[in-house]
């Protein structure tokens, strides 16, 4: 009978997209939905590797089981790589999608389109109860949009543009968008390592 895999994240459109990531592999995947509620953990690290980490780890003890927790952010080169690790609170506290994409669009309304330039940053982390720990990095360097586009995905999704594409990851059949993107990217190098770790 294959190992439980908790997916450690309280955001439901990434637990299903990291879900769907992990298809495929010896565990049985699970969600927070699958356990008892508890309090999300505050990020408190300043790296994307340290507060995957720390959420794999938080949920992983919590309910005592194998955990795969992200943390991931766009780092825009006009804004010094901000909002990085602040991504999801860019816009304050329980901002909204949309709450973020607008600043972001207003701090490069006058931008030229070089300082528009931008990268995803995806961290995956794996940690289990017997203290391994694991983690991989995914990127993908594009563009700020100068307006949101197309309604797939979630996030900074409809005004990131990836490099070769006209499209916006909001715009992107999910499939083309997963094999080009930055969690794509670090969840295939992390299913790859499950794998020869084992179930």
């Amino acid at each position: 009978m294959p190992r439980a895999l908790l997916i450690g994240s309280g955001n439901r459109d990434k637990a299903t997209e990291l879900a769907q990531l992990l298809d495929g592999t010896a565990w049985d995947v699970k969600t927070l939905g699958d356990f008892p509620e508890v309090p999300e953990p505050e990020e408190t690290e300043t790296t994307f590797e340290g507060n995957a980490l720390l959420k794999a780890r938080y949920y992983g003890r919590a309910f005592s089981v194998a955990c795969v927790a992200d943390d991931s952010g766009i780092e825009v080169e006009a804004l010094s790589g901000a909002p990085g690790v602040r991504s999801a609170r860019y816009a304050g506290e329980n901002c909204s999608y949309d709450d973020n994409n607008r600043k972001l669009l207003a701090a490069l309304k006058d931008a030229p389109p070089a300082g528009r330039r931008a990268r995803f940053v995806c961290c995956a982390a794996f940690v289990d109860h017997d203290g391994t720990e694991h983690v991989e990095l995914g990127t993908v360097e594009g563009l700020i949009a100068r307006e949101a586009r197309g309604s797939n995905g979630f996030g900074y999704d409809p005004i990131f543009m990836p490099s070769g594409f006209e499209q916006t990851f909001g715009e992107l059949n999910p499939l083309v968008k997963s094999g080009v993107s930055h969690r794509g990217e670090a969840f295939r190098k992390m299913c790859a390592w499950l794998a020869e770790h084992g179930a």
